[in-house]
């Protein structure tokens, strides 16, 4: 079976963000962001996972497309809770967040572009 370092990658993020979270206080502020985030980390990689299964190139590009919205909304409060962050020792694994959600932005833009390119 191949491997799919994007598949892992997208469930690692997740776990990660999870694991990050756990961190993070309980305000009533950051529940709401803690649980917007979850949800986007969390359904980035899901529909990720559906594309794999995708009945046709449309609904591939489609699920991906919807990974990357997921993606993008993750990255968002990521860079929410780094701006209200009071912890400092928490900033920097905020920032390596920060920083991966970017990259699978790129990644699955760039496979967005290339699906869409071949209709």
């Amino acid at each position: 079976m191949k491997e799919n370092n994007l598949s892992d990658r997208l469930l690692n993020f997740s776990i990660s963000v999870i694991i990050f979270l756990r961190r993070v206080n309980n305000s009533e502020e950051f529940l709401i962001i803690k649980r917007q985030l979850i949800k986007s980390s969390t359904s980035s990689g899901a529909n990720y996972e559906e594309a794999q299964g995708a009945s046709s190139r449309s609904d591939f590009t489609n699920k991906t497309r919807i990974s990357l919205k997921e993606m993008r909304e993750s990255n968002y409060w990521l860079k929410v809770i780094y701006g209200i962050l009071i912890l400092g020792e928490l900033k920097p694994d905020c920032e390596i967040l920060i920083h991966e959600s970017e990259e699978l932005k790129n990644i699955l833009g760039s496979i967005c572009k290339k699906t869409e390119r071949v209709k």
